[in-house]
């Protein structure tokens, strides 16, 4: 590695840890407890969370969304795996956001050796590091709120190398589930079917999108997984709430 090289992946270095600072003051309530999350979540889960950091201020306007941070959870002895710009893919323990604004959001129709597939590509990336040389990638998070026009601001995402990227915007995991074939948000095409005595008849084809152009919000709003409450999962009766009826 040249001198220049070392001096701007320091620098990089330096500017992701920055970045994935806390902002001071604010915490995202959270709607379900650590108890509650724990009971609802299974292996091949995507917990999205609103996070709380110079990042994650910057992703939530960029893709209008509420969600800034993606992880999979997988089950003891690793629990959620996730891709951070600084430490690069790691396992964390579900204890980190369980105070956390959260979302579950569960493929539908994956069977059991489906999801240890998802699993294992995630599990081997463990380690993974990502290049940080390309300020470009990391700069445009120094703005909480870049002053950019509504139609750019998800092209934003795709700015540079790629590295840190990938490791912001849920590349691991849309590659995760890719490599099993199952859908977030591909395009969708029509194409004319071969079918005998019927006119006019398509079949839809799906194509998949690069994985580095996903985001935590493509998980929420996809129409192949399911959003999953721990605090109706656990069984809900309105009638046994109890309310203040001072105010």
């Amino acid at each position: 590695m040249t001198p220049a090289e070392r001096a701007l992946r320091a620098v990089g270095g330096m500017l992701a840890r920055y970045l994935t600072r806390p902002v001071k003051d604010y915490a995202p309530p959270a709607t379900s407890s650590g108890e509650d999350l724990r009971r609802a979540l299974r292996p091949g889960d995507v917990l999205l969370v609103e996070g709380n950091t110079r990042v994650s201020t910057a992703i939530k306007y960029l893709t209008q969304s509420t969600w800034s941070h993606a992880a999979l959870f997988v089950g003891p002895p690793h629990e959620l795996i996730e891709a951070d710009v600084a430490e690069g893919v790691r396992a964390v323990p579900l204890a980190k956001y369980a105070d956390f604004h959260t979302r579950i959001c569960r493929p539908v129709g994956l069977d059991e050796a489906a999801i240890r597939e998802v699993i294992g590509f995630a599990v081997a990336r463990l380690g993974h590091r990502y290049d940080l040389k390309n300020l470009i990638d990391l700069a445009r998070y120094l703005l909480p709120v870049p002053p950019v026009p509504v139609r750019v601001r998800r092209h934003m995402i795709e700015l540079g190398s790629g590295e840190p990227t990938r490791a912001i915007c849920s590349t691991l995991i849309a590659q995760a589930f890719q490599s099993v074939r199952y859908p977030i948000l591909p395009y969708i095409e029509y194409r004319p079917a071969d079918a005998p005595g019927r006119t006019r008849c398509v079949e839809e084809v799906l194509r998949a999108r690069h994985h580095s152009l996903f985001t935590p919000r493509d998980f929420d709003i996809s129409p192949y997984f399911r959003v999953v409450k721990p605090r109706i999962e656990k069984g809900f009766d309105y009638r046994a709430l109890r309310w203040d009826e001072r105010g």
